[in-house]
């Protein structure tokens, strides 16, 4: 970790749920800030998020001490439209590389959490994407046993990044599901917290398109990000469909451009969501 401190450059981290990364990551973050460095903060994770809403990447400035007191504010926001990125990889590395090539030119230091997807195609696909698009100058692995050495293999098989491997650390407390869940609905809450208007839409603002003929109804409740046509994402929406009209109900209405669709539906009343196939919901295919 002083290394990193003291070089700079590009850090990710990579490890299972619960094992600490985020703890890691502010422990970087806070040192960074102490030495006078400007800190980029890249948060990957989708479901847990600490910079953001959950269901995006998220960027995160840390000039000075100060500026952790309040990581939850995004400087920069990438949807995915997912929870998990199973089916949304390729979103969730490019939302990845895109914060890290935006925080290149002004940042000492930047860090790179990720999700705790790190089995099978898809811990292996994303970690092997994330850095061969972010380019890391130091990958920190924290791990239980050996459950990390299938990826730290790959990794230095396939690149020349120096991958570090940490033990977790004895007090971090695993969370359990229905506790995540209660995160991830305060998370939800406070993005799409009121002031909050409600805006018609046409089909034709969306990416994906709408295909011609769909029923806007199957819409309703589905979880948006709000774009302001120069790809950045603004924050989040929900969609309602009522009286015949389809609208986006959201706190950040004003300059919208588009709206991305994900694979979310979320109920703003009691803030849990649900995840549906795209797919299945527009073309009736699954």
């Amino acid at each position: 970790m002083v290394d990193a401190i003291e070089h700079g450059g590009v850090v990710m981290l990579i490890g299972a749920p619960d094992t600490g990364k985020s703890t890691l990551a502010r422990m970087i973050l806070q040192a960074g800030a102490v030495a006078g460095k400007t800190v980029a903060y890249v948060d990957g994770d989708l479901a847990q998020t600490t910079v953001g809403p959950p269901t995006c990447v998220g960027l995160k400035w840390v000039r000075s001490v100060a500026d952790m007191a309040d990581l939850a504010t995004a400087d920069a926001l990438k949807f995915v439209g997912a929870i998990t990125p199973d089916r949304f990889r390729l979103q969730q590395v490019i939302g990845v590389a895109a914060l890290v090539d935006q925080a290149r030119p002004d940042a000492d230091l930047i860090v790179i959490d990720t999700t705790g997807a790190i089995s099978g195609v898809v811990g292996q696909t994303l970690k092997y994407h994330k850095t061969e698009l972010c380019r890391p100058d130091a990958i920190l692995a924290l791990q239980r046993g050996s459950e990390l050495e299938p990826i730290i293999g790959m990794l230095e098989r396939f690149f020349t990044v120096n991958v570090t491997t940490l033990p977790v650390h004895p007090d971090i407390v695993a969370i359990s599901p229905d506790e995540r869940t209660e995160n991830r609905a305060k998370r939800f809450a406070s993005a799409l917290a009121e002031p909050r208007q409600k805006w018609r839409v046409r089909p034709t603002v969306f990416a994906p398109s709408l295909p011609t003929g769909l029923d806007l109804a199957r819409l309703h409740n589905m979880l948006v990000g709000v774009h302001d046509g120069e790809g950045q994402c603004m924050g989040l929406g929900v969609l309602e469909y009522e009286d015949g009209a389809l609208r986006v109900i959201t706190a950040a209405g004003e300059g919208m451009k588009g709206l991305r669709m994900g694979s979310v539906v979320l109920d703003l009343e009691t803030w849990r969501t649900s995840t549906v196939n795209l797919k299945e919901i527009m073309f009736g295919l699954e």
